[in-house]
Parts: structure tokens; C-alpha cells; sequence
């Protein structure tokens, strides 16, 4: 259901996120399309584990491990962006071991990814939880001082207003 169509549209996301939310045990079966070797399925997969994350989060908690080891290594901008979201979303039912991993695989991405997607919803997870970490505040600052000058507005403007807030 995830494959064809337009690579930049949405095909059958929404009516496989109402098949999952209807049937928890198809869980598994969205998280399997990671596995793909279609980069848009992978894109679809991503949107669907972020909707069923708003409407039922706890669904996702068994995930977690997969999505901070086999999810952050795949090489596709979408997947990463989708992490930064997942994380941000899914805190709150982390480990503390999950919580170090994740910041570490963040931290990552704001270093060394260059999609401005993946910098946007990065500097959103990490400068929410700097908020409360004075140590990661102090990693993080350098970052979004670098990326306030990106050539992106959107990246520049981010990093900005995170260091605002901070």
C-alpha cells in the first residue's frame, strides 16, 4: 500500500495509518517497511509511525531501540527528520539508556547532516531538551551559532530562535 504514485505524495499513508490504528499487531508490519529498498516507501513509512506516534505513542515505546540503531543508520534524509520528530514525541517513555542514545544520535545529525529538514527538526528535539540539560545546552550553542548563518532562512531562522530561547 506504500508503494507507487507520485514519490512526493502521500499514496495510501493515511489509510494504512487508519489500518494500524485499527489493528495494533500491523505494527510490526509498517516498522518492516524500513526494510524496503524503495526510498519513498521508507519516506511513507516515516509518515506514518509520526501520525500513529500523535494518536497512540505508547504503541511505539517497543520500537524505540529499532528506531535509535536501525532507523538512525539509514542514509535518507526522511528517516532522519521522522527520528527527530519520534524522539522529541517519544521522551517522555524513554530509558534513560534510549534518552542518551538518542541525544548522541542527534547530536550526530545536527554535526554532520546537511539536509535542511533533518537540521530543523534536530534543533527543535535538542534545544527543547537543553532547556533542562545545562550540558547539552553548552554543546548545543556552538551549533546553532553556526547554523544562525546558514545560507537556509528556514535553518538560519531556527537556530536563531532556539538560541533565543535558550
Amino acid at each position: 500500500m506504500l508503494t507507487g504514485g507520485h514519490p512526493n505524495s502521500l499514496g495510501q499513508t493515511v489509510a494504512v495509518v487508519e489500518l494500524v490504528l485499527a489493528d495494533r499487531d500491523r505494527l510490526g508490519e509498517l516498522y518492516a517497511c524500513y526494510q524496503s529498498d524503495d526510498e519513498v516507501v521508507r519516506l511513507r513509512t516515516s509518515n506514518a509511525l509520526k501520525r500513529i506516534s500523535r494518536e497512540k505513542p505508547a504503541w511505539l515505546v517497543p520500537l524505540i531501540d529499532g528506531f535509535l540503531t536501525e532507523i538512525a543508520d539509514l542514509d535518507q534524509a526522511s528517516a532522519q527528520w521522522t527520528l527527530a520528530d519520534l524522539c522529541q514525541t517519544l521522551a517522555p517513555l524513554m530509558s534513560p539508556a534510549q534518552r542518551q542514545q538518542a541525544e548522541a544520535v542527534l547530536k550526530r545529525n545536527l554535526a554532520h547532516h546537511n539536509d535542511w529538514i533533518v537540521l530543523n527538526q534536530t534543533m527543535k528535539t535538542l534545544g527543547e531538551w537543553a532547556k533542562d540539560d545545562p550540558e547539552l545546552q553548552h554543546w548545543l550553542v556552538p551549533h546553532l551559532e553556526r547554523l544562525s548563518g546558514d545560507g537556509r532562512k528556514s535553518v538560519a531562522k531556527t537556530a536563531a530562535k532556539i538560541l533565543n530561547q535558550l
